[in-house]
């Protein structure tokens, strides 16, 4: 609950996304300006000390004595730029506090050094008779201080803007996400059983994608109560047969007066009772099926799983005479609900030795159907007509005159678990047309 209330609003993580990346651009763009004006500014200084050490070779040719040192100007300027005038390997004159030392060793052109714990940026040269050496020097401390000022007037306007522009970005973005606040209230307004679908109109292109995502869920929503109610009073409808079956069995047994139409009153309210209680399993098994969807998945051999099942069924089968198989084959593996699965082949299963006649035969195929693997049970009882093959997957439909009592609901329960494994039910003809081929393709 903490983090959920830490967690940043959309609106918050808009702005801050924005100011990150505008900072991001400002600050690489000042850092290109301040390197290329850096470097226009270094350019303008040399030129400066170049044009500086020819004005001073121009004038070599006066006696150096009448040399007019008063342009180095005064002692504050004079501390951050000096000359010197070397003939013949003697210092003849220097501007005011130059070093008594030359700034430069090189003899042509720029060069850098330190002295007396200052760096300089020295333009060195000769006149034409290659007697006289002047150097012209500027300390390297002034032009770092003029590039921090440069640097701070391209980054001041970020520091003081930064907050107009998080103001403006702020209601920018609260504009701009109206329309969401809109369509939450709207949401927010509806009643419980409102489900009909949002209108897109003039909403943005953004948000319809989610409109669009909550009309399908509002019509999921829809098509799964109405399937609730449904399944609700056809299972109301169901169990009140049974029930009513019971209780009239029961009334024959308390007047009857002899004890043989008792006893067979009683034997079957027993039988009435087993039927509401097969049905009441297999609605609870629909209910929970939903459940298994969100249930972890396991590996799940087929083969391994059909014999199991088979050994369960054997009994009622040899009751009616019928044969179980299990035909040849590869192990097929597939992932899912191993429990599911089981209810399913046993569904399968149930419906082949309940329909299949005396002395029939249930074999079980598992191998593979386009690429996918598959399950087959295929019985030779009555098969499903084509016309009702559809119909057969719903609940509580079951065929007429097939002379079994039942629920219609075990195909449903297959067809239910099917779509939980994203695979497919068919009913297909069995055999040379007789029968039922009922099989599930999973998906790859």
């Amino acid at each position: 609950m903490f983090q959920a209330e830490r967690r940043l609003s959309l609106r918050a993580r808009l702005v801050l996304l924005a100011l990150a990346a505008i900072i991001a651009v400002w600050l690489a763009t000042a850092w290109f300006t301040y390197r290329d004006a850096r470097a226009e500014f270094d350019e303008l200084l040399d030129a400066h000390l170049a044009q500086a050490a020819s004005l001073l070779v121009a004038q070599v040719g006066h006696e150096l004595d009448e040399l007019d040192l008063e342009h180095a100007g005064d002692g504050r300027h004079a501390r951050k730029v000096a000359f010197q005038i070397w003939q013949d390997g003697q210092l003849r004159l220097h501007s005011l506090h130059a070093p008594s030392e030359p700034l430069a060793e090189r003899k042509e052109g720029f060069s850098e050094r330190e002295l007396d714990g200052r760096r300089w940026r020295v333009y060195s040269t000769r006149d034409a008779g290659r007697h006289i050496q002047i150097h012209v020097g500027e300390r390297l401390d002034i032009r770092d201080k003029l590039a921090v000022e440069l640097a701070e007037n391209l980054l001041r306007p970020l520091l003081f803007g930064l907050p107009v522009l998080a103001a403006l970005i702020w209601l920018a973005v609260r504009q701009g996400l109206r329309p969401l606040d809109a369509l939450a209230a709207e949401v927010a307004a509806r009643e419980p059983g409102n489900l009909a679908p949002i209108e897109i109109g003039a909403n943005p292109a953004e948000t319809r994608p989610l409109i669009e995502r909550l009309n399908t869920l509002f019509a999921r929503l829809g098509r799964s109560l109405e399937q609730e109610r449904r399944f609700t009073a056809d299972a109301a409808h169901e169990l009140r047969t049974p029930l009513a079956g019971i209780r009239a069995q029961a009334q024959v047994a308390l007047g009857a007066g002899e004890a043989a139409e008792r006893d067979r009153a009683l034997h079957n309210a027993i039988a009435g009772c087993d039927r509401a209680t097969h049905l009441v399993e297999q609605l609870l098994t629909l209910a929970r099926i939903d459940a298994a969807a969100q249930a972890p998945m396991a590996t799940v051999a087929l083969r391994e799983l059909a014999r199991e099942v088979l050994a369960e069924l054997a009994p009622p089968a040899l009751a009616k005479g019928i044969t179980l198989e299990l035909a040849q084959g590869v192990e097929q593996t597939v992932t899912g609900h191993p429990a599911w699965l089981r209810i399913l082949l046993r569904n399968l299963l149930d419906n082949a030795v309940r329909y299949s006649s005396q002395g029939g035969s249930v074999r079980v195929e598992i191998g593979r159907e386009q690429g996918r693997a598959a399950l087959w049970v295929v019985d030779t009882g009555p098969g499903i007509p084509e016309a009702e093959r559809a119909r057969v997957r719903e609940r509580f439909y079951r065929v007429l005159g097939s002379g079994e009592a039942g629920s219609g609901l075990g195909l449903s329960i297959v067809q239910r678990i099917a779509e939980v494994h994203g695979a497919e039910l068919r009913l297909l003809p069995g055999a040379a047309g007789r029968g039922l081929k009922a099989g599930i393709v999973f998906r790859a």
